[in-house]
């Protein structure tokens, strides 16, 4: 079997950052799947799993709301090891293309009051494990290294992509 494309990516030498993870054409439509990297692999301790369902919750719900990228969003979820989550996208992009949709969209989840959307028994085979206040801590950690992005957190350290 061949290796995935994440698996090839050096977690060893991987820094939190927004990283194309892979395009994929169907056609004539670009896929792109971005890697929103929160923590460093193997160094960090992983997200709080209410934390982590919270901020699918409510990005999901930011990205499907917002008039510019909804029809353009595909799938916004977590990472099995909790370090991140991937969006895709419909179109070719790179990563610069999308940090000012990532930090606007971060700081609706730092500003965010009320109930969670989706958060409820019908909704989600889940739902009572949330943690707002967890996901703001850990979307404001990470929007701030978006607002001063270097290099190093927007292209993977192989560069396989």
């Amino acid at each position: 079997m061949e290796k995935i494309a994440s698996f090839e990516v050096d977690h060893l030498r991987l820094k939190p950052g927004v990283y194309v993870s892979r395009k994929d054409k169907y056609g004539e439509t670009t896929l792109t799947t971005f890697d929103l990297r929160f923590k460093e692999p193997n160094k960090e301790p992983v997200m709080d799993q209410p934390a982590l369902h919270t901020i699918e919750h409510l990005c999901a719900t930011y990205l499907r709301s917002n008039s510019e990228w909804t029809k353009k969003t595909v799938y916004f979820g977590p990472m099995g090891c909790r370090t991140g989550f991937y969006v895709i996208l419909e179109g070719d992009y790179i990563s610069e293309d999308i940090l000012s949709l990532l930090v606007d969209m971060f700081e609706w989840v730092e500003n965010f009051q009320g109930s969670i959307p989706g958060a409820s028994p019908e909704e989600c085979g889940n739902w009572q494990e949330q943690n707002l206040n967890m996901a703001k801590w850990e979307v404001r950690k990470y929007a701030a290294l978006l607002r001063n992005p270097k290099k190093g957190n927007l292209y993977y350290p192989n560069n396989n992509v």
